[in-house]
């Protein structure tokens, strides 16, 4: 069992050997999270939740009903489920998922992802672009990685735009959506 305070709250968490930072949260997460607001008015999206640190944290501090935590493991999903249960926020909304795949909610104020480090980049690219379309406008993704150029590229293609912070080794990026497309897509014109 982990327990930790984050942004003074305490959370006990139960972890798995097979998921990702078992003995610890992972001080990218927590770098991320130490550039977050998040309020009652806020609509959450953990991405890749695996035991539940962030959506359940995002519950807590603003309304379990309007937090989703997704994750393709179905191991990180059970877990996340009793910790969200185990510290009271059992209203969050826990969602096997590949991605953004198979949740249809959208209108999001702030999506949180630790994307998984892979050689390639599809499952971030998928994060990015897919994450845009389920945030309402205004809405805020923000994203910690150990790398830097492909995500800030990709990112201000999308957005229009990407704030980048350096904390303790990671990166973390804040995207704002401004826009209903993609800011590298021209508007269709009109005939």
């Amino acid at each position: 069992m982990i327990v930790v305070e984050i942004k003074g709250v305490t959370l006990r968490l139960e972890t798995g050997s097979e998921l990702f930072s078992p003995r610890a949260v992972d001080r990218g997460t927590l770098a991320m999270l130490s550039r977050v607001e998040i309020g009652p008015g806020d609509k959450v999206l953990d991405l890749g939740c695996g035991y539940g640190v962030v959506g359940i944290l995002a519950a807590k501090l603003g309304r379990p009903e309007q937090v989703w935590m997704l994750d393709n493991d179905p191991l990180a999903i059970r877990i996340a489920t009793s910790n969200a249960a185990a510290n009271d926020v059992a209203g969050v909304h826990v969602v096997q998922s590949d991605g953004l795949r198979a949740l249809d909610e959208a209108g999001f104020t702030l999506i949180l992802c630790n994307p998984p480090y892979q050689t390639d980049f599809a499952t971030p690219k998928h994060f990015i672009e897919k994450g845009f379309n389920r945030l309402a406008v205004g809405g805020r993704l923000v994203m910690v990685t150990k790398r830097e150029l492909w995500y800030r590229r990709k990112l201000a293609a999308i957005f229009g735009g990407v704030r980048v912070e350096h904390i303790d080794g990671y990166v973390v990026f804040e995207a704002v959506r401004r826009r209903a497309r993609y800011a590298n897509r021209p508007a269709l014109s009109k005939t």
